[in-house]
């Protein structure tokens, strides 16, 4: 079997590929399967804990990372690099997920750190010295239907993100905000493979983290939850509790932030002893310039409003290839959040100012346009089987044609 099939072409072994490594199993077969073909490989860690910011609450996160990485190097004989990137991740992604849930909103900063820094300021760190970029990423990158590299220009052909055959494991969400730029030199040597297939691989390696289990909630926090970290950013502010049917208030919460949009655990203890028992509950909106939360008793209510949303700040991975797919008016599918979950939609794009009266329908305009001419940042998306009952303002949304994902947007209305 060719471990590279279905993968986006792997450079001439004689270039030296830079491999972020995690310290977990996913990015350690990466490299070793780089390795396997031929390749000169450079390791690196990148360093973004917030030591400073995390000490008083008790962890220090990445020094077990970091132990795993460099062992896996040590087995390997390949060199590690430890990159600081600590102050731009704290200003480009933390800054951003405190922000966002200040305003109520639901922040994805996993999404912000591929675009920003994994993608973003690394790919600035290495430079020109590298033309390659691997990590342990479930996603595929193939190039376009011109042909060549997948680098615009390179042969005519342009890089897509394709989907995992891993529908778990799938990572096309999180990397739905890259450019055309940051994904021609992206390499997922793992991305064609599943879960299962990458742990025979590092048994086969023989490797230090093949029993490491995989790595749960928001890459910045480690073992912390969440809630803590914002109450540490935020601190608590009370405020209201009204149930949707009746307009009472049934509780008190210690902070919108707190909670998401069809959220049911840690409702309960908000609310008035008295009104526990007519649950269970769930969070139906917030009303931020109150700080009130709604919450009903009917998940029905819940679902009710949420087969459409409105997305804003829509980006497009290859606007060319974007063009025409939704100039047709097909259906696309669209993932609200990370997972097998997957709809099918329809996407009614809002005309730029000065384009027009009305909208088009998943599409850009007369003839399609050229590279994201007259596709809009903004669109309405209509879910057309099934309702989503975790929508929430801040969310992204992903969409696809099919196996390809085209670009996201953000949800704003929900």
């Amino acid at each position: 079997m060719s471990l590279a099939a279905g993968t986006s072409p792997w450079p001439n072994s004689h270039e030296e590929v830079a491999v972020l490594l995690s310290g977990g199993v996913d990015s350690s077969v990466a490299l070793n399967l780089l390795l396997e073909q031929g390749h000169k490989v450079r390791a690196f860690y990148l360093k973004i804990w917030l030591e400073d910011e995390l000490a008083h609450l008790g962890e220090c996160p990445w020094e077990e990372d970091l132990q795993f990485a460099q062992a896996v190097c040590d087995q390997a004989r390949v060199p590690l690099e430890v990159v600081s990137l600590q102050r731009e991740y704290w200003d480009l992604v933390v800054g951003y997920t405190v922000a966002e849930a200040r305003a109520g909103r639901t922040p994805n900063p996993d999404i912000m750190c591929n675009n920003r820094i994994k993608f973003g300021m690394f790919f600035e760190y290495v430079g020109r010295h590298f033309k390659k970029v691997a990590t342990g990423h479930y996603a595929v990158v193939a190039p376009g239907e011109g042909g060549g590299s997948g680098a615009e220009g390179e042969g005519g052909g342009e890089a897509r993100l394709l989907r995992s055959p891993d529908p778990v494991k799938d990572q096309t969400y999180f990397l739905c905000g890259l450019s055309q730029a940051q994904l021609s030199r992206a390499l997922f040597p793992v991305g064609a493979l599943t879960k299962e297939e990458v742990r025979r691989q590092a048994e086969r390696f023989n490797l230090p983290t093949k029993a490491r289990p995989d790595s749960q909630g928001i890459c910045f926090l480690g073992k912390l939850k969440f809630e803590d970290f914002l109450r540490a950013h935020l601190g608590e502010a009370p405020g209201p509790c009204v149930e949707l049917e009746t307009g009472a208030v049934i509780g008190r919460h210690r902070g919108l932030w707190f909670h998401t949009i069809g959220q049911r655990r840690g409702v309960g203890p908000v609310l008035h002893p008295t009104e526990i028992h007519r649950g269970p509950w769930f969070v139906a909106r917030k009303d931020v310039p109150s700080n009130t939360l709604v919450v009903t008793n009917d998940y029905a209510a819940v679902n009710e409003a949420r087969t459409q949303f409105r997305v804003e700040g829509l980006h497009w991975i290859s606007p060319v290839a974007a063009a025409p797919v939704l100039s047709s008016g097909a259906e696309l599918l669209v993932k609200t959040r990370h997972g097998p979950a997957i709809q099918r939609c329809l996407l009614r794009l809002e005309r730029p100012e000065g384009a027009g009266e009305g909208g088009v329908e998943a599409g850009a305009g007369k003839g399609g346009g050229g590279a994201g001419e007259g596709l809009g940042t903004s669109a309405t998306c209509t879910l057309l089987e099934g309702k989503d009952s975790g929508l929430a303002p801040g969310q992204f949304a992903a969409f696809y044609c099919d196996e390809v994902c085209l670009g996201s947007g953000v949800i704003a209305v929900a």
